[in-house]
């Protein structure tokens, strides 16, 4: 947008462009106003606004040095506003001052499109607009929020903006590339993804089918969402059993794009090498699951599933605690079977690794890179992977029951995924 300004006279532009602003923001204004049936204390209208955009320019570009006649304006202005504020809040009880807040920034207008990148004020306008169109959505937000909802995010803001920056860089254990630093980034970064999971599911899809809860699921947990679900097929009755089986699907293509990022992350160096595998793994899983949806919704069996009372707080002490104690346990074992067995050895462990939570297991390769080469940890990270969808496999497999209808879109579906991971790995091995 700036590139204007070698066309066109800055003076017009930016005259033009406080224009709009303002009269966007009056709009949206008068926009509100129309809603409340009634209204006699609003302050202004569209043109209001506009003509106030206007005069913060007059007078900003009759005195840019000084900005006497600017600040003199915006103090005329604000008495204007205290007034009708002070008559609002005396005869009709309203003590809102959002409007009188607005109109000012309105006002302001004029030197910040004058001074600042054209990203920052469109920014500033974006952020204005968006914040006044959302004020019932927001009330209906804190109508929802569980008591201890801000704390939760207090704790989440706590452990990565508070703790995380002074913990130490220095090894644990002589010899161990293990900081107190690493442990607790790869607990922030895995918290975060189950925290951005938890507010989708309690705050966007409280009332979601079953498809979407494997994919909210899925970016914090697939082994646990696989468990929930087999075990909610049970009620769910023989018809709903290839809803079920891609619902669980989605869950394992959503472990994919979750460890996409956490790789992207942690190394851009192994991101390089496996990206391409994760990806088309991705692909695969999302294809086979939208396939077994595919016959679920045309058989008439897509069902609606009221996820509220599965949401809990996802950044307990206990939780945390679990990831960083796995976080060190496969350290410490990682180093002492690359010194003893070699790659080898690690090659087996991953697939040892892949029968309990991965997450840890796959961070610690990702930040030790230096001491096991690129190739073996890209192997490392697809074989623990397989392992752990073949053990979601026996997950969904057990708890949806021994009679479950379940069973053969079970065995297909993650039959075909497994399939496809080793046709990739063997193609990594050879190429």
């Amino acid at each position: 947008m700036d590139e204007i300004f070698d066309y066109l006279p800055r003076e017009l532009v930016s005259f033009v462009l406080v224009t709009i602003f303002a009269l966007l923001i009056g709009l949206s204004q008068r926009r509100i106003t129309l809603k409340r049936e009634g209204e006699t204390t609003h302050f202004g209208t569209d043109r209001t606004f506009t003509f106030i955009g206007i005069l913060g320019y007059l007078l900003y570009i009759l005195d840019k040095e000084d900005m006497r006649l600017f600040m003199g304006g915006g103090l005329v202005l604000g008495i204007l506003l205290a007034i009708n504020y002070y008559v609002k809040q005396t005869q009709f009880h309203i003590f809102g001052i959002t409007t009188i807040v607005i109109a000012l920034i309105t006002y302001c207008l004029a030197p910040i499109v004058d001074t600042q990148p054209s990203w920052f004020y469109v920014l500033v306008v974006v952020v204005v607009l968006t914040l006044t169109e959302l004020k019932h959505t927001f009330t209906e937000l804190v109508q929802r929020m569980k008591n201890d909802e801000m704390i939760t995010l207090a704790k989440f803001l706590a452990i990565s903006g508070i703790i995380l920056p002074i913990l130490p860089h220095t090894n644990i254990i002589p010899g161990i590339n293990l900081t107190p630093y690493s442990i607790w980034l790869a607990t922030v970064v895995v918290s975060g993804i189950s925290y951005l999971s938890y507010l989708l599911k309690r705050y966007v899809f409280r009332e979601s089918g079953v498809l979407v809860s494997g994919i909210i699921g899925g970016m914090y947990s697939s082994t646990a969402t696989i468990s929930v679900l087999a075990r909610k097929s049970k009620k769910a009755g023989n018809g709903h059993a290839a809803e079920y089986t891609a619902a669980m699907l989605i869950a394992v293509c959503m472990m994919f794009v979750r460890f996409l990022v956490l790789v992207f992350i942690f190394s851009r160096r192994i991101f390089h090498d496996i990206y391409p595998y994760l990806l088309v793994m991705a692909i695969v899983s999302g294809g086979v699951a939208w396939f077994i949806y595919g016959k679920a919704k045309k058989r008439g069996e897509v069902t609606i599933v009221n996820e509220e009372d599965d949401s809990s707080n996802p950044l307990e002490f206990k939780v945390a605690l679990i990831f960083a104690l796995l976080f060190v346990v496969f350290t410490i074992i990682t180093h002492f079977v690359v010194l003893y067995l070699g790659t080898g050895g690690l090659k087996a462990l991953s697939f040892v690794a892949g029968c309990s939570d991965i997450t840890p297991f796959i961070l610690n390769l990702l930040q030790n890179p230096g001491s096991v080469a690129a190739t073996v940890i890209t192997a490392c990270c697809m074989q623990a992977i397989i392992s752990n969808v073949a053990v979601n496999l026996c997950y969904a497999l057990f708890f949806s029951g021994k009679g479950s209808s379940l069973r053969p879109w079970i065995l297909g579906g993650f039959g075909s995924i497994i399939g496809a991971n080793a046709i990739l790995l063997l193609l990594f091995y050879l190429l």
